[in-house]
């Protein structure tokens, strides 16, 4: 009789830690699959730690010239000829231009588009003259209607970046 009160009191017991140790597993290869998310770096090596949405970088800019600033975002577009400037997604309809320091490295042609990127460096207000708006037009592969159409200097926002991780 104490064996089957016994065995009545283990059976729970068991159960109950195998369906913990499953849940732990899944848990275990969930946050294993987050780490292994590959990630590409360009310029300085920087780390992902402390990057700010768009929504708070904009916050932080208000009423200022430059910020030195993490921020992570969407890549919108990249540089078809060279890799060397890429546009990201400010999400409130508005794009930022991102350059690389010194001209020192350049990101992918192709394939990052859409996907996430986290950059290190200086955001500043700046205006890009038309000459220059047509010439990244050119590298952007736009129409010479597109280009043509270009009459206007561009005030806005502008980042150089030191540093740039894009996650796959």
């Amino acid at each position: 009789m104490l064996k089957k009160s016994l065995f009545l009191l283990i059976i729970p017991a068991v159960v109950a830690c195998g369906n913990t140790n499953t849940e732990t597993t899944a848990a275990t290869e969930e946050i294993a699959s987050a780490e292994t998310t590959a990630m590409h770096y360009y310029g300085d090596t920087i780390t992902a730690e402390g990057a700010v949405d768009p929504q708070d970088f904009l916050a932080q800019m208000q009423g200022r010239d430059s910020l030195n600033v993490k921020l992570e975002a969407k890549i919108n577009e990249t540089c078809r000829k060279k890799g060397c400037w890429m546009t990201i997604d400010l999400e409130n309809g508005k794009e930022m231009r991102v350059r690389f320091k010194d001209y020192g490295f350049f990101v992918p042609l192709e394939g990052v588009d859409g996907k996430m990127a986290v950059m290190e460096g200086v955001a500043f207000t700046d205006t890009i003259s038309v000459d220059f708006l047509k010439h990244l037009a050119e590298d952007a592969g736009k129409s010479e209607e597109e280009i043509a159409a270009i009459t206007e200097p561009e005030i806005g926002v502008n980042f150089e970046a030191h540093g740039v991780i894009i996650k796959e």
